[in-house]
């Protein structure tokens, strides 16, 4: 039984291996002036249909943010054309814990779930679309690996149509298929069954980025590194992405779209001895990319930091639906318009479960602090000034580190904890 579960560790997950050689930590974030409300372009004022694109295992190093090859040329236009965040993080250091971020705008310690790696979430009123759908806003998902099954996951709370693509089957070991070309027809598909329900909110998970990583005839060939091989899955998977843009831009109702993309979490190539991802979450593992591209909105950069509890807010207000009560984030819509991008603490959660010991971040402004264990352990890091976290300042810079430690005790105390059902307990493990 446990090698079974060792094996499941593989498919969504990072491997624990000798780290190869390292290659080029993430490079720091391009700045660039915000735009002042009042240049803002005024013009349709919502409700919004609402497109969300996620990309597993993307990375913030993307070519917008300074990174050399161009990997993603369609989604590199659609950041100019966006408002835009430098400083996003994603709930989480892996899927099944960082997708209920996005779908509940709650922590995955707060949600009703099982104890295990691949995590299954139960209560549908926890979630984004069953509000929605008691409204008459009809939510649809197309997806590209198993895990994704309602049956499995408990993602699909609430959604009136969700779908796999043609063709897989779930294995725990690995990862082996080639999807994006199937879920671009897939999304196509279902946002033609969709299109008179306006409002709706459509997600697309895209998982080619995720390992194993496999050349394509379409992408340039840049080396059979894992980093080269995981350049060639963005390109690829970019390529797809920009096949759906360019189809909704035909589209009668395109200039009533929100599209909105983002990455569940990152991926390592030997930062901090890791590959892959879960464990840890380190700034290549939990920083991710996020733009909000509303057409008629002037493009934006804005660099205070943004956790993912805030698209579930984001989502319910630009589709114009009810306020939902209890939610640990804050709709970004004033600030998509060109309000102020005020400062705001963002946690960071990695529960415990048979497979990952607990590990929380909470950033503040500049400053990150790491919780490993149970609070066995702190770690402080300044991303101005150390953005790969690779100085850890707790005992060096105590005050700022007794203060970060005040903070983030603060902020867990509101968190209301659901222990898991199910799983391995600890002294089992």
């Amino acid at each position: 039984m446990r090698r079974l579960l060792l094996a499941a560790l593989l498919s969504i997950g990072c491997k624990r291996e000798p780290p190869p050689p390292p290659s080029p930590a993430p490079l720091p974030p391009v700045t660039s002036a915000v735009v002042p409300k009042d240049e803002a372009k005024k013009g349709y004022a919502g409700p919004w249909n609402v497109l969300f694109i996620s990309i597993d295992s993307l990375r913030a190093d993307m070519p917008w943010a300074g990174y050399a090859r161009p990997i993603a040329p369609n989604l590199t236009t659609l950041w100019g054309e966006s408002v835009a965040y430098t400083h996003a993080y994603s709930t989480s250091s892996y899927t099944s814990k960082s997708v209920p971020g996005m779908l509940s705008g709650r922590l995955p310690s707060e949600l009703q779930r099982s104890g295990v790696f691949f995590t299954t979430y139960y209560a549908k009123n926890e979630f984004m679309c069953p509000a929605l759908d008691a409204q008459d806003i009809p939510c649809v998902g197309g997806h590209a690996h198993l895990y994704f099954q309602q049956t499995m996951s408990g993602f699909g709370h609430g959604f009136r149509d969700w779908r796999m693509v043609p063709g897989i089957t779930f294995d725990p070991q690995t990862d082996p298929y080639v999807t994006s070309d199937k879920l671009t027809p897939l999304a196509e598909e279902m946002l033609e069954k969709v299109k008179d329900k306006s409002p709706f909110f459509a997600w697309f998970h895209y998982m080619d980025p995720h390992d194993v990583y496999q050349k394509h005839a379409e992408s340039p060939h840049w080396g059979d590194k894992p980093r080269d091989l995981y350049d060639e899955e963005v390109f690829f998977t970019d390529l797809w992405v920009g096949k759906l843009l360019d189809w909704v831009k035909q589209q009668p109702w395109a200039a009533h779209t929100a599209i909105v993309v983002t990455a569940d979490h990152g991926e390592a190539f030997g930062e901090h001895y890791a590959t892959r991802h879960a464990h840890e979450v380190w700034e290549e593992l939990v920083r991710v990319p996020l733009l909000f591209y509303l057409p008629g909105e002037k493009p934006r950069v804005i660099e205070t930091p943004r956790g993912a509890a805030d698209l579930v807010p984001t989502f319910v207000d630009l589709l114009g639906a009810k306020p939902i009560e209890g939610l640990r984030g804050a709709s970004l819509v004033s600030e998509i318009h060109g309000g102020e991008a005020a400062p705001r603490d963002v946690l960071v959660d990695l529960p415990e479960d048979d497979y990952n010991e607990r590990r929380r971040a909470f950033i503040h402004e500049n400053w990150k602090l790491i919780s490993f264990g149970d609070d066995a352990r702190f770690a402080l890091f300044d991303l101005a000034a150390d953005p790969h976290e690779n100085e850890d300042q707790m005992w060096k810079n105590r005050a700022q580190g007794e203060d970060m430690r005040k903070r983030f005790k603060e902020a867990w105390k509101a968190v209301k904890e659901v222990p898991p059902r199910g799983g391995v307990p600890k002294h089992d493990r």
